[in-house]
């Protein structure tokens, strides 16, 4: 800061220079937000995202040896229905149409969505349970091929949270806070270790709608941002339509020569800039135009599934063939893995199933349940389970109470906070074990309570990191994405 004041001073136009940084940056953060977008995350290296990381007083990472080299982050949107999924509850059969114990519910706060029902009738789930494998976990018949790898799994039935309606419960799930701004964990990732693929984005961002209603809970970019992190470990969202990434083909009459001759005077414009205004975000743009330029080649190699046997494609399931599905993303998924891109997130739309709950859930699972099992067992014969970590789950849970009326094959379910179940499995995690119990109506836990900071936490340990010592500096605190709280579940890790 002195020596760009000794700048300042120095020029006989400083006022002038001042106003033009000013203008500069403003402008310049401005364009660099709308670019990063599709551009973000990308050139850093291990060692630039080491330098990066390792400031005063902040060491470098990891700071032990990882388990795990990557996370493939299955989330699934809008709050899937633990007790129709992991968690029977057959004792409540009995309590059909009765209302919900206040001894239960403990004057704990609803949504305005059911808050003003006059009674709270026990929805016991329709699906039947079954135990599987030599773990003997129990899945509903929803869960076909997810049952068939139950072995492989880690159930936890024992999450929760503090949010109760979806936009800041998926915020917290991703950045640690309910308010929006702050970096997502994929970005931490990207911050903390950088990239072991130079041609690809450390931080790739998957999205798929199947059945679920298209008015359902929608997804925003924020939610894969950097937050104040420098903007190359923002994410980066695959498109499901067209191009994966936009402006990646030259313009017609442009070589690749003539677009690396452009790229480089364009990167001594900037490194000039650099130099005199010490703007991070120069910086920024010079690693997102140079990770635009290699993944031109990088990317569609990439998306190009016709090296896959027939025999992998038909593990994924019929819609692998068809761009933006949740079965083509996961097949996208084991590929990014196999490149190794450390963080790979798919969202998967249409879990908020407030009504009419049984015809919805058997949508959504024949969107997710063949594939997703398909993608564990196809990093398990490749040798990648080993060293991939793979979270599947939502930002909360659902009630056993209904929502709206109840009748023999119907009924809805309002958010639940207070447990939900969420899926691991892979590099360090404990295979085939449930952990965690909750009380016969599934509304409260008994054992084993796990936070959001707490799964966090988990994954960061995973990756050779302490979640206490990967801060950044910003506004006068240091930041985490674990804040202040949180430790790694160890009755989980291998």
């Amino acid at each position: 800061m002195n020596h760009f004041r000794d700048l300042l001073s120095t020029r006989p136009d400083g006022g002038a220079l001042q106003d033009l940084l000013n203008r500069r940056l403003f402008l310049g953060r401005g364009a660099s937000a709308l670019g990063s977008a599709a551009l973000a995350g990308l050139l850093g290296s291990q060692s630039e995202a080491t330098a990066a990381s390792s400031g005063p007083g902040l060491p470098t990472f990891p700071n032990y040896p990882a388990k795990a080299k990557r996370v493939i982050y299955l989330f699934q949107s809008g709050a899937p229905s633990q007790m129709d999924l992991f968690d029977p509850k057959p004792q409540m059969d009995a309590q059909r149409g009765k209302d919900l114990p206040e001894s239960i519910r403990k004057g704990q706060r609803l949504t305005t969505m059911t808050s003003g029902q006059k009674s709270f009738p026990v929805a016991p789930s329709i699906f039947k349970f079954a135990q599987h494998g030599e773990s003997g976990a129990w899945m509903s018949d929803l869960l076909p091929h997810l049952s068939g790898i139950a072995d492989d799994l880690c159930i936890v039935r024992s999450m929760h949270t503090e949010a109760i309606n979806h936009d800041p419960a998926i915020t917290f799930c991703q950045t640690g806070n309910q308010l929006a701004g702050r970096p997502s964990i994929g970005a931490w990732l990207s911050y903390g270790l950088g990239t072991e693929n130079a041609d690809l984005p450390a931080y790739v961002v998957l999205t798929s709608f199947g059945t679920g209603r298209r008015d359902d809970q929608p997804l925003y970019d924020r939610l894969w941002s950097s937050g104040f992190l420098p903007t190359q470990h923002q994410g980066v969202k695959f498109r499901n339509i067209g191009d994966p990434v936009l402006y990646l083909s030259d313009p017609a009459g442009m070589s690749r020569g003539m677009r690396r001759s452009m790229l480089d005077e364009l990167a001594a414009l900037n490194q000039r800039d650099l130099r005199v205004f010490g703007d991070p975000e120069i910086d920024a743009r010079i690693s997102q135009y140079e990770m635009a330029f290699r993944m031109q080649s990088s990317v569609p190699e990439l998306t190009d599934f016709s090296g896959e046997s027939e025999a992998t494609l038909a593990m994924y399931g019929p819609e692998v063939k068809t761009p933006g599905t949740y079965a083509a993303n996961c097949l996208l998924a084991r590929r990014l893995a196999e490149r190794d891109v450390r963080s790979i997130q798919l969202f998967h739309m249409g879990w908020d199933h407030h009504g009419g709950l049984p015809n919805a859930i058997r949508g959504q699972c024949r969107d997710t349940d063949q594939p997703t099992a398909a993608l564990i067992a196809d990093l398990k014969q490749r040798g990648l389970l080993d060293d991939t970590l793979i979270v599947w789950g939502g930002e909360f849970g659902r009630t056993i109470y209904s929502q709206g009326a109840l009748t023999e094959t119907n009924y809805g379910r309002d958010h639940h906070p207070r447990c939900f179940t969420v899926l691991l499995a892979g590099a360090g995690i404990k295979p085939g074990m449930t952990l965690g119990e909750t009380d016969d109506y599934c509304y409260n836990i008994v054992s084993d309570p796990v936070h959001v900071h707490d799964l966090n936490a988990t994954i960061l340990h995973l990756l050779g990191v302490d979640h206490k010592k990967l801060t950044y500096r910003f506004q006068g605190r240091d930041f985490r994405l674990t804040d202040i709280h949180g430790d790694p579940v160890k009755k989980i890790l291998a």
